[in-house]
């Protein structure tokens, strides 16, 4: 019983942030989606990119259930599953990522969470695992990104949240209210460790 309730939430969660994930690249350019947003060239479409990769190995490949989308050998990554060429489209990235959930949630439900993989680009002792782990491990990267993606798309517009049944209108006096005041505890928090030095 408690293996099902497990195995339910996070799946569960999983699907959420995949939604959230998307949802970063609503109304946006196809210039905002692909540009790089940080000094590492990290950009939103790339994340979204990467993180279908990362669900189609790992729940494809480590369970010998290889993904119906061609990928290059795990040994050959080069990065460039982090960004989109100029031969890619958004809609293709978004496809990819949607098939490799369709493969994810197969492989998901037809495991147990005992169920055992082998990752081969996990060092050794860690390589064998189970479906548990594995579910964890795509949860947090899935995670991980997401929050990337959510500061990279509330600098270009302002935009934030998990879902947009919960996004409230910018209030652009409010925020920078809240910014100026959270300055102001950053600089008094300075002085008394300038006068100590």
């Amino acid at each position: 019983m408690i293996d099902a309730y497990v195995k339910d939430h996070l799946h569960g969660r999983l699907r959420r942030d995949r939604e959230a994930l998307l949802w970063k690249l609503d109304g946006l350019s196809e210039y905002d989606a692909r540009r790089p947003l940080t000094a590492t060239g990290t950009n939103l479409l790339g994340l979204v990119k990467h993180v279908a990769t990362v669900e189609a190995r790992y729940f494809g490949e480590v369970f010998g259930r290889p993904s119906p989308q061609p990928l290059p050998r795990w040994q050959d990554a080069d990065g460039s599953d982090l960004w989109a060429t100029g031969g890619e489209t958004r809609d293709g990235v978004v496809g990819f990522y949607r098939r490799a959930w369709e493969h994810s949630d197969a492989t998901i439900d037809a495991l147990a969470l005992d169920a055992p993989g082998r990752v081969p680009w996990w060092p050794e002792p860690h390589a064998d695992t189970n479906l548990f782990a594995v579910m964890v491990h795509v949860l947090g990267e899935t995670v991980r990104h997401t929050g990337h993606a959510d500061i990279l798309r509330e600098g270009l517009d302002g935009r934030t949240g998990l879902r947009p049944e919960h996004e409230r209108p910018i209030d652009e006096e409010a925020r920078a209210a809240h910014r100026a005041k959270l300055e102001r505890a950053a600089g008094a928090a300075e002085s008394p460790l300038r006068s100590r030095s």
